[in-house]
């Protein structure tokens, strides 16, 4: 249902409907040292001439040495780099701590590691409300083509995937591949998007919990409190969105939250043991065609493979 009642938590998980990259942008502010940030607002604008844009808080500490920035470094993330994500979106003074980089003849610190890097001489700015929006013309990129990136969506980070329908559908694969029918990747791709795809609707419909919570509820669920760093690394969650996310499940009466310490409350551990139940009985179904000794013998080689 349409509403012209903007509420900014409820917008914020509409926004986080249309999946993102995930950037680290940085620059050198008029001390020469090094500022970074990351970004999920990075697009493209125009292949001739080859501008991009994005966009900072007004807010945040570096706003003001973007602005200004004659040139900055986009570094688009791979699939590795959650706590790279983490540590610039922080706000802490040194985020270059410990982090590998150069910095280049425009004086743009350089990452050693991503999966794409634009280099951008400052175009124009634009005021968008509470945020800057920032248009750069690249001069100079590389695009690491091995790397996978890293997502954002709905609050929470991802990869790439395949889509279930091109998964599950055979018309899709060629009729002789027996290469993919009998290559572990191709199965397990399949298998799991499928899995997902029957899953989650069901825990939406039945207890009204997004994945993203789920996994946070299921990360508390051994009854220990989880200290809010160690739940972020956890759950694959930026530290700002997860506060979100906690304030929602507080509100609904599932979390409490003291100081550094999260815990589920009485009520989270038996909406929890309910989840614990839908799960369980979705996995009985769909392993309905394995016997008992197959569905452990299938779980005993899955952990091997993971090492465990």
């Amino acid at each position: 249902m349409l509403t012209t009642d903007i509420d900014p938590k409820i917008f914020r998980r509409a926004l986080g409907q249309f999946p993102t990259g995930v950037t680290v942008i940085t620059t050198t502010d008029s001390d020469k040292q090094p500022v970074g940030v990351t970004a999920s607002s990075f697009n493209s604008v125009s292949m001739d001439p080859p501008l991009i844009l994005w966009s900072i808080d007004k807010r945040s500490f570096s706003a003001k040495t973007f602005e200004t920035a004659g040139y900055f470094a986009v570094h688009v993330l791979h699939e590795e780099q959650v706590a790279v994500s983490n540590r610039f979106a922080s706000r802490g003074d040194d985020k270059f701590s410990g982090i590998e980089f150069s910095v280049n003849e425009q004086g743009c610190p350089l990452l050693a590691d991503y999966a794409a890097l634009f280099i951008c001489k400052t175009w124009q700015t634009y005021d968008g409300g509470d945020h800057i929006i920032i248009v750069g013309e690249v001069t100079a990129y590389e695009n690491v083509e091995s790397a996978t990136p890293l997502v954002f969506s709905r609050g929470s980070y991802a990869v790439t995937n395949q889509h279930p329908a091109m998964a599950s559908d055979d018309k899709n694969t060629p009729s002789n591949s027996e290469f993919l029918h009998d290559y572990l990747l191709y199965l397990l791709n399949g298998t799991t998007t499928r899995y997902q795809h029957e899953l989650y609707p069901k825990l939406m419909e039945k207890h009204g919990i997004t994945p993203e919570r789920w996994r946070i509820m299921t990360l508390l669920s051994a009854g220990q409190a989880q200290s809010f760093t160690e739940l972020s690394e956890l759950a694959m969650q930026p530290p700002e969105d997860l506060q979100v996310m906690l304030q929602t499940l507080s509100e609904q009466g599932w979390v409490a939250v003291a100081d550094d310490a999260v815990t589920l409350t009485s009520e989270g551990l038996v909406q929890q043991t309910a989840l614990k139940q839908t799960a369980k009985q979705h996995e009985s179904g769909f392993m309905n065609n394995l016997s008992a000794e197959e569905e452990q013998l299938l779980k005993t080689m899955l952990r091997r493979l993971q090492g465990l």
